[in-house]
């Protein structure tokens, strides 16, 4: 039998991305033989008009609208539930599917696994180009059984960055079943990666997992929805969330629990940690110093020399010094945050007339 694919897109408010990335997986070879569904959590802008008419012209378009905002955790788990595919694609509403990546995914899904891990391109603006971004250091097509204890130890050890723990949503081809096998977890809704916690959780009764080489989409560099909150709540959710999903499942002191804290830690080197306590002094009214401090705390909470170092340089760097030491980096998030603040007066004031 062929395996059949959905992709499963959660949206809110996207009306300005969604056609560019519908028209990214319809243009694809084999764009008119998958399901789509597009799970809107109650949009106020007029996605819903443009998606009327991509339901007239694409049948295998399903748009469900829902009566209210769920949030990225429910509006995920219940974008899967009127999938028909023997595998969900869980996509992102902003990105970008890459020309022949849609023939790739449909061609590996053959192989069964339970998931398959994709790349994606990265937009990196202090250099300003676009890079192939890491998840796991193994060959292309390496496949780990996630419920065996030492291929998951080695899985955990190669894990370049939170992707090959399944935060990038875009990155991930699951079998329905399998994702369907246990429940959405209540204690990890509003964290934003409870699509994580989920996977995690089957790791328990076998998840094999297979890596694919080469980039399948680009991610979009100008939305990331989890950072509305500001840039130190944005190393919160990523930090709190992940150390919490390890410490839930393995314990604390567990060599998976270890590994997940290293790879936070490649994300939030001690630069961008430094940078965090910049934008605090920079915008003292949106972000919180004690929650900074305490973030750095826990991230590197590990007992070595070179977190000791780390934690060392964060105490003893004041703002002003790293804006000598770091002056374009610290210009460029000044400007950032100035253009934000800027933005939001305008709409704030169209909002009032």
């Amino acid at each position: 039998m062929t395996a059949s694919l959905s992709v499963c897109i959660p949206i809110y408010n996207f009306a300005k991305f969604i056609p560019e990335t519908l028209d990214s997986i319809l243009g694809q070879d084999g764009g008119d033989d998958v399901q789509i569904v597009i799970l809107d959590g109650a949009s106020t802008d007029n996605t819903a008009e443009i998606l009327a008419g991509y339901e007239r012209k694409h049948p295998n378009i399903k748009y469900v609208r829902q009566p209210q905002k769920g949030g990225i955790d429910r509006d995920m788990a219940k974008s899967v539930e009127p999938a028909t595919g023997d595998y969900c694609w869980l996509f992102s509403g902003d990105d970008i599917m890459r020309p022949g990546a849609l023939r790739r995914v449909l061609n590996e899904i053959q192989s069964g696994h339970d998931l398959y891990l994709c790349k994606h391109m990265e937009y990196i603006a202090d250099r300003e180009e676009w890079i192939e971004w890491p998840t796991v250091d193994a060959p292309d097509g390496a496949v780990f059984e996630l419920s065996d204890e030492r291929t998951r130890h080695e899985y955990f050890r190669r894990a370049a960055n939170t992707e090959a723990f399944f935060s990038f949503i875009g990155g991930l081809v699951v079998r329905r079943e399998k994702w369907n096998s246990v429940p959405l977890n209540e204690e990890f809704v509003g964290s934003c990666w409870a699509h994580a916690a989920r996977l995690f959780e089957l790791m328990r009764s076998g998840l094999s997992v297979k890596c694919l080489s080469g980039a399948l989409l680009d991610r979009r560099p100008d939305n990331d929805s989890f950072a509305a909150g500001g840039m130190v709540n944005r190393y919160r959710l990523a930090i709190d969330g992940f150390h919490k999903i390890a410490d839930h499942f393995f314990g604390h002191g567990s060599v998976e629990a270890f590994q997940v804290r290293r790879v936070i830690r490649v994300e939030f080197h001690p630069l961008a940690m430094l940078l965090g306590k910049f934008m605090c002094s920079v915008n003292p009214a949106g972000e919180s110093r004690a929650m900074m401090d305490r973030l750095m705390r826990a991230a590197y909470c590990d007992l070595t020399l070179a977190n000791l170092r780390a934690k060392f340089a964060y105490a003893t760097t004041s703002p002003r010094r790293f804006r000598r030491q770091q002056p374009e980096l610290c210009a460029r998030h000044e400007r950032k945050f100035r253009s934000e603040r800027q933005s939001r007066g305008e709409a704030a004031g169209l909002s009032a007339t």
